[in-house]
Parts: C-alpha cells; sequence; structure tokens
C-alpha cells in the first residue's frame, strides 16, 4: 500500500523499486475521487498525471533524474500551465486556456514533477476563506465546518487531506500561510522577488509571491530552492543566487536571536490559547540559550489598512484588463454604448468580493483622495520597511502569531467583510515589508483545531528562516 511520508523518503522507495510513479498517482487520484466533497480541485489531470508518471517510471536506471522526480503537485487556479485552463477561480475567466507556463510550474516540469490539477481558491486570490469562489468553497479536511483559509484553501486542504504530496499556491497578504495554519501544515511565503510572477494572474503586483505548501519543512524546502530564482520574463525577480535550501539543516549549536511584538500577543483580537502556547514557546527558547526579547511595533493599526489601500488600488488597475473583449466572459446581448457592454461583462463576470475591492481600489486612486490614501499608504508602507530593516539588524527571527483564531465556521465572516480584513492583521506584514514568512503546525487548540506560529526573517535570508523551522518542528 502506497504512503507518504517526504519526498526524500518516496524517492528512495522509487530508486529500490518499492513503489512506481504511476502507483503515486493512482494513489492520489483516488483519494480524489474519495474526498471530492472538500471541492479542494477544480479540475484533476489524471490521464495526463498517470501518462506523464508511466513515462518517468519508463526512465532507465541510471538516467539523471530531476530534485523532483516522480512528486506529485497541486497547482493554484491563478497559476498558468500551458494549455491548460486558469480561470482564477472567477467566472469573468470561465474556460479561459493558457497559452503558456508560468516560470514556477516550467522549473517544476524541468526537474521531474507531475502536476496532478489545477486547485480551488478565493477569487483572484481575494478572501482569507475560499469562500470567494466561481466553484464554490473548499472545505477544510481536519473539520469540514470551518473554513481551510484563503486564498490558497484548495491547496492547503489538498495537502493535508493526502490529495498531492504538495501544492503551489500564492501569497499577497497571507494566502498561503493563513491555510497553512488552519489545516495544520507548512505554509512559506518567499522574500518578495525571490520566485518569478510570471504565468501568475496579477491581483496586487507589489504584493504577489507564489509559495509553497506541504507537509514538512524539508518538501517546501526543497521546492522551493527549485521555483526560486532571476528569470528573464520578470523584472521584478532578484538575480540573488539562491541558497541551499534543500540542503538546510539544524545547527545545534546556534543560539538565535529572536524577537516578537507584545502588541501582538496582547492584541484584544488574540485567541487567549494562542497567546499563551506562543509566550510558552518564547520561553522555552529563551531557557535554551536563544536571545528572546520584545520589541515595540508601534505602527501596527496602521498595518490592515495600508494593506487594503494599496493592494485594492492595484486590483483596480491589474483587474481593468478582464473586459470581455479580447477573452473571457462576454455577455450576448447587443449594445449601444462601449461602457455599457464593460459594465455588463464585468457586473456578471466578477463576484461580490473582487467588485467590492475594485470599488474601494478606484475610490483610493480617484482625483481628490489619491494623496490622502494612496500616497499616505506608500509613505506608511515605507516607514513599516524601514522599521523592520532596524530590528533585523539586531535579531535574526520575529516570532508571532499567524492568526488571531483558529479556523472559523463557514459562513461565519462572510457578510462581514472588515471583521474578516482583520483576520490577516499578522500576516500582511510580511507583504508589506518584503520579507521571507512561513506558518509552522506547531500546536492544538481545546476546541481540536490546529494551529501555528508564523517565524520571519530578513530579506532573501531564507536559509536562516529554513533553519530556524527545522529547529520548531523537530
Amino acid at each position: 500500500m502506497f504512503s507518504y511520508t517526504s519526498i526524500p523518503q518516496y524517492q528512495s522507495q522509487l530508486k529500490t523499486g518499492a513503489v512506481t510513479c504511476v502507483q503515486a498517482v493512482k494513489h492520489y487520484l483516488e483519494n480524489i475521487e474519495q474526498q471530492k466533497h472538500l471541492n479542494a480541485f477544480v479540475e484533476v489531470f489524471g490521464e495526463e498525471a498517470l501518462k506523464r508518471a508511466a513515462e518517468l517510471d519508463a526512465l532507465p536506471a541510471n538516467a539523471e533524474k530531476g530534485k523532483l522526480h516522480g512528486v506529485v503537485i497541486g497547482i493554484k487556479d491563478v497559476i498558468c500551465y500551458k494549455n491548460h485552463h486558469v480561470t482564477a477561480a472567477s467566472n469573468i475567466l470561465k474556460d479561459f486556456t493558457s497559452l503558456y507556463s508560468s516560470t514556477a510550474v516550467q522549473r517544476l516540469l524541468n526537474e521531474g514533477a507531475i502536476i496532478i490539477g489545477r486547485q480551488n481558491c478565493d477569487e483572484f486570490g481575494m478572501g482569507s476563506t475560499n469562500e470567494n469562489s466561481a466553484y464554490g468553497p473548499a472545505l477544510n479536511p481536519v473539520q469540514n465546518d470551518v473554513v481551510p483559509g484563503g486564498s490558497s484553501g484548495g491547496s492547503a486542504a489538498a495537502v493535508k487531506a493526502g490529495l498531492c504530496m504538495a501544492s503551489l499556491g500564492t501569497d499577497t497578504g497571507g494566502s498561503v500561510r493563513l491555510p497553512a495554519d488552519f489545516c495544520g501544515i507548512v505554509g512559506v511565503k518567499p522574500t518578495y522577488g525571490r520566485v518569478s510572477r510570471h504565468g501568475l494572474i496579477a491581483y496586487a503586483s507589489s504584493f504577489d509571491q507564489i509559495g509553497v505548501l506541504a507537509s514538512n519543512v524539508e518538501d517546501a524546502a526543497l521546492i522551493l530552492e527549485v521555483i526560486a530564482g532571476k528569470d528573464e520574463f520578470d523584472s521584478t525577480v532578484s538575480v540573488k543566487e539562491v541558497g541551499p535550501y534543500s540542503s538546510v539543516s539544524i545547527e545545534s549549536d546556534r543560539k538565535y536571536r529572536i524577537a516578537y511584538f507584545p502588541e501582538w500577543l496582547e492584541h484584544p483580537s488574540v485567541d487567549p490559547e494562542i497567546s499563551s502556547q506562543l509566550q510558552n514557546l518564547l520561553t522555552s527558547l529563551k531557557e535554551k540559550g536563544h536571545q528572546v526579547e520584545p520589541v515595540h511595533f508601534k505602527l501596527t493599526e496602521y498595518i490592515v489598512p495600508t494593506y487594503y489601500i494599496l493592494t485594492t488600488a492595484e486590483a483596480s488597475s491589474n483587474l481593468s484588463r478582464f473586459d470581455g473583449v479580447r477573452y473571457g466572459y462576454q455577455e450576448k446581448k447587443s449594445f449601444g454604448e462601449l461602457t455599457d457592454f464593460y459594465k455588463q461583462n464585468r457586473s456578471a463576470g466578477f463576484g461580490k468580493e473582487v467588485k467590492r475591492r475594485i470599488m474601494l481600489g478606484t475610490f483610493v486612486l480617484s482625483a481628490g483622495y489619491y494623496d490622502a490614501y494612496f500616497t499616505k499608504a506608500q509613505q506608511v508602507r515605507r516607514l513599516l520597511q524601514q522599521q523592520t530593516e532596524e530590528i533585523f539588524r539586531d535579531f535574526d527571527i520575529i516570532l508571532a502569531p499567524t492568526s488571531p483564531t483558529t479556523a472559523y465556521k463557514s459562513g461565519e465572516k462572510i457578510k462581514d467583510p472588515l471583521a474578516m480584513y482583520m483576520g490577516d492583521i499578522f500576516t500582511v506584514f510580511a507583504n508589506l515589508a518584503g520579507i521571507p514568512a512561513v506558518s509552522l503546525p506547531l500546536f492544538n487548540h481545546s476546541n481540536t483545531l490546529p494551529f501555528g506560529v508564523q517565524a520571519m526573517a530578513n530579506r532573501f535570508d531564507e536559509v536562516s528562516l529554513l533553519r530556524f523551522s527545522h529547529l520548531l518542528m523537530k
């Protein structure tokens, strides 16, 4: 019977002949069928995945094999894969077929990965619960009546439920880390510019970053190593060398300088158990010889407003390309004015949350409000970045909650967008600052739901972040 623990364990079995790629794919296809009520996948590439698995199995024993040889991966439905549908979970892109593969997907394929399907998400990545999807909500496999987190909820649910070995998600304000937290898995958001955004459908271009969801740090590190690095198709990607993420291990004698924000641990929105467990973790780390100190972060109250002003403004600009003229949804009516044609296409094609954010973004960019909102938010973002840079002059890691609560009931916050937005209070910080962050599944609440801790490191210091993650997960 096929069982999966980690990529190295699986590839060791492939090498000895104890298992084949075809057996692995069949296992996951059966699991997907058995748990289709989770709605984690919006499309499964069954025949194609089996064909690719057979081709990989047919390679000679002495043939050079990729780092991800035979690894079964799902991709969030905002990441392009040539000749496959990609819709951003929106009716505006219903049945749209990508003309090319994203750089991240192409790098997975180049290293021998098998893409098993595209996964459910909030429409255009806008949401924290995966309830804003044209395909309906994804369910949390831990407990079906609570949300899996968003926007990469389907990707997290698929990994947790054993429907694939790992997933690619995207993180604009916590959309990898929050689902990882709610589902009890590992979610890594790399430094902005560490992974190419070529082939990623944009929500907010200065925030979006492709990340990895996996069942352990080891798998996440290897996949990140494969997809990271410079790319001629993305002018915002860094040319810095990619670190040895997959070979990172615990340095038993290293003592970390760890900061935490008392304003976050004592924030009124934080569940007492989450605060208590994180305090206990900080105490334990201090007892083990690590330097653990509070740092007062006075800009906490500005984080969420700054994030939503800037991201909605960028969304307003980015989503203007979806007009129904060249591709995507188009109303089958006759129109006298082009403006009416646009209005009808967008009104019918976009969901409620997307339209809300487009309207917010258009407002903050409008004449008379641009300086009061958008310009001011840009200034606050720079202050946040400067304060973060100062913190990392004295510390290696910032520890924080991933979410103020465990996963909430389906439908609980869908009618209160402000409450939903405040749930992102601890994750959007890393996106504003452009730093790498990870959510690690360390704890279980008395309500039986999992919750994690968030660790953040300085820009492009994924090596330290992953090494510290191994330390916490051991």
